[in-house]
């Protein structure tokens, strides 16, 4: 179904009606349960994830924030079943993922970072075929593609999109089934900052229908915009896990920034801002040319925690 005279917010809107739709067929509590879950690929004791322990609840959205290499994906990949679980369990509405039966892939959504899509075949049929593994009602295909922009390229191999294209392609797949459950990794990866947005603004839409979603990513500033909870992971461990807004009233502080003038050259510093003392000391013997109060972020909460900077 090609769609004219639509604007791309009047796209997502019918887009999150028709999820809703969709949604409100389904029954059942949503909630996942994660309880002590270790992994070890090479079965010598040296775990990839080590006694991860969280629950989340209907319509959150969680992240997963780290560098490379700690173990981000690898809880995504046991969650979704794409691991086999060695230690622990995951639950989903009460019921181990040991136990989930086929129509369990029915109910979840995922994007990966790095898309893997088929490129002797163009944007719709990539999304058509998709559909087909399904045995839920989809979306339509051309709504999708033309609500991420790829309208025009609908008709184009998928071999011939760039990264970012590719990127949206994937995204959109993972609503193809109208999931329950979605797992996003990095999945504003390679975007241009409106396209980042346009996913972003999905993401929040897919939340407001009742999705519950798993964001695995570096990105503090998305996290920080995006999430209702997040966990820092390091070195496979959890190392704090609450709101953004919580973990950065324990662990930051208040702090001043100062631009000032020396050597004729314009310079700033940088000063917690309960350091009165120093701050007055510091405005009386230069010339200050502005100054401001910022709060620690999300990322600078990380690596006080964690002692790990995101590389």
């Amino acid at each position: 179904m090609f769609l004219t005279g639509w604007s791309k917010n009047d796209l997502l809107v019918i887009c999150a009606k028709q999820l809703s739709l969709i949604g409100c067929q389904r029954k059942g509590q949503n909630m996942i349960d994660v309880k002590n879950v270790y992994h070890d690929y090479s079965n010598k004791g040296h775990y990839a994830v080590s006694d991860i322990t969280f629950k989340m609840n209907k319509g959150e959205i969680f992240g997963f924030l780290g560098p490379s290499g700690a173990g981000k994906s690898t809880m995504q990949n046991i969650m979704t079943g794409i691991l086999k679980i060695q230690k622990g369990d995951v639950q989903y509405d009460g019921v181990s993922i040991k136990e989930q039966k086929k129509d369990f892939f029915n109910s979840i959504g995922v994007s990966f970072e790095h898309p893997n899509v088929y490129k002797t075949l163009t944007g719709y049929e990539n999304l058509k075929y998709y559909s087909a593994l399904y045995s839920v009602d989809t979306l339509d295909p051309m709504m999708l593609l033309d609500s991420v922009g790829l309208k025009e390229d609908a008709n184009k191999k998928a071999g011939e999109y760039s990264k970012g294209m590719k990127q949206r392609l994937t995204f959109v797949r993972s609503l193809i089934n109208n999931p329950k459950y979605m797992f996003l990794d990095e999945p504003t990866n390679g975007l241009d900052p409106s396209n980042s947005l346009l996913v972003q603004k999905i993401i929040l839409q897919q939340k407001e229908r009742g999705a519950t979603i798993i964001l695995t990513t570096h990105n503090m500033e998305l996290a920080d915009r995006l999430c209702d909870t997040v966990a820092f992971i390091s070195e496979g461990k959890v190392e704090a896990i609450d709101s953004p807004n919580a973990l950065k009233l324990k662990y930051g502080t208040k702090q001043v920034k100062i631009d000032y003038l020396t050597d004729n050259k314009e310079k700033s510093t940088i000063i917690p801002l309960d350091e009165k003392e120093r701050i007055s000391d510091f405005l009386m013997k230069n010339e200050v040319l502005k100054m401001h109060t910022s709060e620690a972020t999300l990322e600078d909460i990380f690596i006080k925690v964690t002692g790990k900077e995101l590389i």
